[in-house]
């Protein structure tokens, strides 16, 4: 299982907070190990706070997207990876100018809004793969009782020469495809702070089920467009086993 990526691609990760942190810190370890010139673009418009030390790793306070860059150019300067920061949340005004044709996208986000977001933008592109991972929080089970953050999903979006390779993350999603939530841009200060919370080790699963799928996406080996799992229950599994054309 050998990935293939060509020189000059660009990777974002969009969303640098529980899981997005992760998923930058290995990624950007895996990239900078191949021997080709590759960009990874950090895009965030949030910040890290002492309030969030609990499930997210980082050194000091400020913009997510330029501490979690600090971090990486100073382990990885002497690779060919390019490591670049955005501070701005995606938005129907910028989007177009985050995500191009040939972008693999690792979407990072807690949010419906911007997953729809992200997700109608790629459907108007000839060539991109989008990367979806998300920790729901909290659900009451079917004995009623509310779980916190143990389960959540991955989905894999990707288009070739303008048509689809596999499902939109709406498709099978009306939750994605009707948000009832708001995107960080539109939310108050209020609001933000009652976010639904999620849990360290649910955001660890996020973050390895959205590598893996990126490392089988890169080897043309991707045999699933969806992931789900509940660390409460042990379970992981993938929806649809149907190869990807």
């Amino acid at each position: 299982m050998e990935p293939v990526l060509a020189a000059g691609t660009s990777i974002k990760i969009i969303g640098l907070g529980g899981v997005g942190g992760i998923v930058a810190r290995y990624l950007a370890m895996f990239l900078a190990s191949l021997p080709v010139e590759l960009r990874l673009v950090l895009v965030d418009g949030d910040a890290f706070e002492p309030s969030n030390a609990s499930r997210m790793f980082f050194g000091e306070c400020g913009n997510k997207a330029v501490v979690t860059r600090r971090a990486l150019e100073e382990r990885f300067a002497e690779s060919s990876l390019a490591i670049v920061a955005v501070e701005e949340y995606v938005t129907p005004d910028n989007v177009g100018c985050l995500v191009h044709d040939g972008d693999i996208v690792m979407l990072a986000v807690d949010n419906h809004a911007t997953r729809k977001l992200v997700n109608d933008h790629c459907a108007g592109l000839e060539d991109v793969c989008l990367i979806s991972g998300g920790n729901d929080g909290v659900e009451d089970d079917d004995d009623g009782p509310a779980r916190r953050g143990t389960f959540g999903n991955v989905q894999v979006y990707h288009r070739r020469a303008g048509r689809d390779e596999s499902p939109a993350l709406t498709a099978r999603h009306p939750e994605i495809e009707h948000p009832a939530d708001k995107s960080p841009a539109d939310l108050s200060c209020t609001e933000l702070v009652a976010s639904v919370p999620q849990i360290l080790f649910a955001n660890l699963a996020v973050a390895s089920c959205m590598l893996n799928s990126f490392l089988l996406h890169c080897s043309e080996s991707l045999a699933y467009s969806e992931v789900v799992f509940d660390i409460a229950e042990g379970r992981m599994r993938p929806v649809d086993c149907a190869p990807m054309r």
